[in-house]
């Protein structure tokens, strides 16, 4: 979409790779894309190599999953990090899988730590680390990567928000033991409680974008406005285009029968 690839999939068929990934200790990273992220993707030409380079970019965002639709990817369902989370930590009571938490606040941690361990008490959590609202040092970097392949993770679940959850993914991608990093936007602090999720039938209705303005409007209004701005304009713009090469087509084609036919040959 847009020059941004987007993978039609649903939960079950993510929950099935991560477990072939892990099985197979094959290294791949997740990023969950929704109209902002699309947007800032389409903009910045190192941001969409990252996102070119994941595995699987999940379409986090109902307007993704009617364009997956429309374009006849009918199974296409919405993989957002607050669905994908719980239903993995679930998936990974049974596998063993051990989970790694990179991001958000200490006190944000410590609250998540808490519902994980009791929603899913068999769920092996390993590890977590609240990074500082900087760049990290050369040091600190090298601390973290000791720090996570120590664990032994299986997954390592990056919170850290659009695009610097999906920067950080490219470039420690190599450097981590871990076979699964997953940038999850917002998720920890829906997880932990600390932010509310709208109900189900506003997420389904595509509006759930609007609910999270009205909770935090200095902070999101801004954003949510211009990228979807942008995203409408950029979509009619692309239609547009679609519809004036299709417009072009019968002409062309008209002559090459033509030609063909004036060379005894089949265009």
């Amino acid at each position: 979409m847009l020059g941004v690839p987007v993978t039609a999939t649903t939960i079950g068929e993510v929950l099935t790779t991560i477990d072939e990934w892990i099985a197979e200790r094959q290294r791949h990273y997740i990023c969950t894309m929704d109209v902002h992220a699309l947007i800032q993707s389409h903009r910045a030409e190192d941001l969409r190599r990252i996102i070119q380079s994941a595995s699987i970019v999940a379409p986090d965002g109902m307007p993704l999953v009617w364009l997956l639709r429309r374009a006849g990817k009918q199974n296409a369902e919405r993989v957002c990090g607050p669905d994908l989370m719980p239903a993995l930590f679930e998936h990974s009571q049974e596998r063993g899988h051990r989970h790694f938490l990179y991001g958000s606040s200490e006190a944000t941690l410590a609250l998540l730590k808490h519902r994980l361990a009791t929603r899913f008490p068999d769920a092996k959590l390993v590890g977590f680390y609240s990074p500082p609202f900087r760049d990290l040092t050369c040091d600190e970097e090298r601390e973290v990567i000791q720090r996570i392949n120590a664990s032994k993770a299986d997954i390592v679940w990056v919170g850290l928000g659009a695009p610097k959850q999906d920067r950080w993914m490219g470039a420690f991608r190599d450097r981590l033991e871990a076979p699964v990093l997953i940038g999850i936007g917002a998720a920890f602090d829906f997880m932990a409680g600390t932010v509310k999720r709208a109900p189900r039938f506003v997420q389904q209705s595509g509006f759930e974008w609007l609910y999270r303005v009205l909770q935090e409007p200095r902070r999101l209004l801004k954003r949510y406005l211009h990228a979807n701005s942008q995203f409408a304009l950029l979509l009619l713009e692309e239609e547009w285009r679609r519809r004036r090469k299709q417009s072009a087509a019968p002409a062309h084609s008209t002559s090459s029968v033509a030609n063909a036919e004036d060379k005894g040959g089949i265009p």
